[in-house]
């Protein structure tokens, strides 16, 4: 939970529209509340209830403070990075909202509605206070800033916006990227940064088919039947795009990847033999989110995961999970990226019965206990999926941010909803555990993050240009393309600047572009058939042989350097 607390003269708000098909009915579409304290509050993923009682401690604590006894909570999504579940927000503030009212006269805007407001504050040192409360036994709260004329979001906005680590800023710099307003949240991809992508899905496929998995692609669009069986029409449905197109025929645009996997493994009858059957893919999902979470790369509209559902026996559970977390070291490892897991229980709205759940949960616990440690992993109450509890791989961004990035969710309930089935050795039919795993999440924030986490130095096997071959002096026109040939034959992204510009000026665009490897050809390499290198971050080289050149290229990209 991050709540914002300001204490004003007056607030003014009024709702406008619905911004999500879950808003709540309203009586009064205007209010104004005079001389009070109001908290913006955003709930967050992982909120219990030991934070709920936190948060109105605190609001009550900063209202003692400031000498006033009306407060107005103020549902607030643009404070987080990670929201919760609408409805669990907004059984959350209701529950904020009743406990303050045993010694306030309590106010709350609506929820689920785009809101115009008004305030003005009183402009004292305890007038704008921010805090995070954080889940646990004893919710922990940490003060964010207390500064006065200079909101909370506004200066972290900046300090983003200007950060060297920045992934917006590093991929507009680089060309990876960009967005339009047309299409809010959903990025177009350019040249540059196509390649980074390809080149991620080009190793997790390789990866994968060692390892016994079987890609397959899917439908973008299905009718709204699927999404029904699945239980995604009644948990998801707000969160995803709809089509309307009369006849009663309604279509879903796909969010998720697994109601269709489950299709695919129905649409034929499989021994205990085929087991495990682990079908991945890597189609593009499209999911409703609220406009103002969106965040570069890190929280968009439309992405791709390196998704893969897992067809198993229960006595599978164990090792398979063990060979999934192996997979997670392998590629987080490559990027020496560092991570942490959390466990997600069940939540209130949850699908089948309390005694598989608790099966489940004691499964991911064990398998957590003997891989980290107990106790050595956090736990998130109540955030499971709706259909099972989960295991998800956390990062942190340049600001700290904490991100969800891969998870692994066991279900017992969507294969039983689609009634799958298998034959077991006996020739009975049996229903298979599914297991649904991205290990990178969605690419396009694994980009984000590696970006912010590399200062957009990516790794020679990723830099959508490896090298850049650079002329002295027209003169060396010829011997510079003859080198940058032979790189392009041997698999090189190499590119040429013949440009009548200075070397100075030539090397400052390509160290501007982070490119890994510059290749100077004046008079004196091409006399001697030797090249003048400049390592990325290092001491320039001269009179490298270019054949030994080449091969430590190439043995550099293989090791995924």
């Amino acid at each position: 939970m991050k709540i914002l607390l300001t204490h004003v003269d007056y607030i003014e708000y009024e709702a406008k529209k619905k911004a999500i098909e879950a808003a709540e009915n309203i009586e009064h579409e205007k209010e104004r509340v005079e001389e009070c304290l109001v908290a913006f509050c955003s709930s967050e993923e992982g909120d219990d209830e030991s934070v709920i009682q936190k948060t109105a401690d605190e609001i009550s604590k900063v209202a003692r403070q400031v000498n006033t006894k009306t407060v107005v909570v103020y549902p607030f999504v643009h404070l987080t990075s990670k929201p919760a579940k609408p409805q669990a927000a907004l059984d959350t503030v209701k529950k904020i909202e009743e406990i303050l009212k045993k010694d306030y006269e309590t106010h709350r805007a609506p929820f689920g509605w785009y809101k115009s407001f008004e305030l003005k504050s009183k402009g004292h040192p305890l007038s704008e206070l921010s805090r995070e409360i954080v889940p646990g036994k004893q919710a922990e709260i940490k003060k964010v800033q207390q500064k006065i004329g200079k909101p909370t979001l506004r200066s972290e906005a900046q300090v983003e916006e200007y950060s060297e680590h920045d992934h917006r800023r590093i991929g507009k710099d680089l060309e990876l990227f960009m967005f339009h307003e047309t299409a809010p949240g959903i990025p177009y991809w350019l040249p540059n940064g196509l390649i980074v992508l390809n080149k991620l899905i080009d190793f997790w496929r390789e990866e994968h088919a060692k390892r016994g998995y079987k890609e397959i692609a899917a439908p973008l669009v299905n009718k709204s039947d699927l999404w029904v069986t699945s239980g995604h029409w009644d948990h998801y449905k707000e969160n995803m795009f709809i089509a309307d197109m009369g006849d009663n025929e309604i279509y879903g645009v796909k969010a998720m990847n697994c109601p269709n996997a489950m299709i695919v493994f129905g649409s034929k009858t499989r021994s205990y033999k085929d087991l495990p059957l682990r079908l991945s893919d890597t189609d593009v999902l499209h999911r409703y989110e609220l406009s103002g979470t969106l965040s570069g790369l890190l929280r968009v509209r439309a992405f791709r995961q390196d998704d893969s559902h897992n067809f198993i026996t229960e006595d599978q559970i164990e090792d398979e999970y063990e060979r999934i977390l192996e997979i997670v070291e392998l590629f987080y490892g490559i990027f020496g990226m560092s991570y942490k897991f959390r466990l997600g229980t069940r939540p209130d709205s949850f699908m089948g019965d309390i005694e598989t759940w608790n099966k489940a949960e004691a499964s991911l616990r064990k398998i957590l206990d003997a891989k980290v440690g107990s106790g050595k992993y956090l736990v998130a109450e109540k955030d499971g999926a709706f259909y099972g509890p989960k295991i998800d791989i956390l990062m942190n961004d340049a600001l700290g941010r904490e991100w969800q990035m891969g998870t692994i969710q066991l279900d017992f309930q969507i294969p039983k909803k689609f009634n799958l089935k298998y034959v077991d050795s006996s020739g009975e039919e049996r229903t298979p555990v599914v297991i649904h795993r991205v290990i990178y999440g969605a690419l396009e924030r694994f980009i984000g993050i590696l970006l912010e986490n590399c200062k957009g130095n990516l790794p020679l096997w990723l830099s959508p240009v490896q090298v850049k071959v650079l002329t002295l002096t027209d003169r060396n026109i010829d011997a510079a393309e003859k080198i940058h040939k032979q790189l392009l034959k041997n698999g090189i992204r190499s590119e040429l600047d013949s440009r009548n510009n200075t070397i100075q000026y030539k090397i400052r665009d390509g160290e501007l572009c982070k490119i890994p490897y510059l290749l100077v050809i004046g008079d004196k390499e091409e006399e001697s058939n030797t090249l003048a290198v400049r390592p990325r971050g290092a001491k320039p080289q001269f009179g490298v042989n270019p054949e030994e050149f080449l091969a430590k290229l190439l043995k550099d990209i293989e090791a995924k350097k």
